[in-house]
């Protein structure tokens, strides 16, 4: 009987599952966060509040960024909407409104986000682009941590690792 050897598809790592289950738990932290005015600046804009804003603003760009993705390729649809869900969650605990829910061609995408840009024609790109996208936002959220007092810092550093978990879901092999 020869020894039992894992399947050569097997990775190393953390599996897919304990990635979602720890990116679910990083948005529940910051659904649980504190509220945009709770920084502790008596109503001043300070750079805490320019933080949180411009951390808003981008959670709403890329989740409008999933929606071009979803609208040009529908077949990536039930693999990202998990993920466009989460950075939904991400803007509104940064004191965002909501994002519109993903629409069914680009074309009518919401004139109050700035549009994404163009979606590469093959599925492959697609996906490297908001791999690459969810990698440059964590690593400017990481960045910031120094700048801004604990509430805010714990909050940008659930959201910057669960970036990270999408970049690795995003770039994850399903072939």
């Amino acid at each position: 009987m020869p020894p039992f050897t894992s399947s050569p598809r097997t990775r190393p790592g953390p599996r897919r599952r304990s990635l979602l289950a720890s990116a679910a738990g990083a948005a529940l932290l910051a659904g649980c966060s504190a509220g945009p005015g709770s920084d502790g600046t008596g109503g001043s804009p300070s750079a805490a509040a320019r933080v949180r804003a411009r951390a808003a603003r981008d959670s709403e760009r890329l989740a409008a960024r999933y929606d071009a993705v979803i609208a040009a390729h529908p077949g990536l649809a039930a693999r990202l909407r998990p993920l466009r869900e989460e950075v939904v969650r991400h803007a509104e605990a940064f004191g965002g409104g909501t994002a519109p829910a993903p629409r069914s061609s680009p074309a009518q995408a919401s004139p109050s986000v700035s549009p994404p840009a163009a979606v590469p024609g093959n599925e492959k790109d697609a996906l490297a682009g908001l791999a690459a996208a969810e990698r440059e936002l964590a690593g400017r959220r990481t960045g910031a941590l120094a700048d801004v007092p604990g509430e805010l810092a714990r909050l940008l550093a659930s959201v910057a690792a669960a970036g990270a978990a999408h970049v690795y879901l995003l770039t994850e092999d399903h072939g």
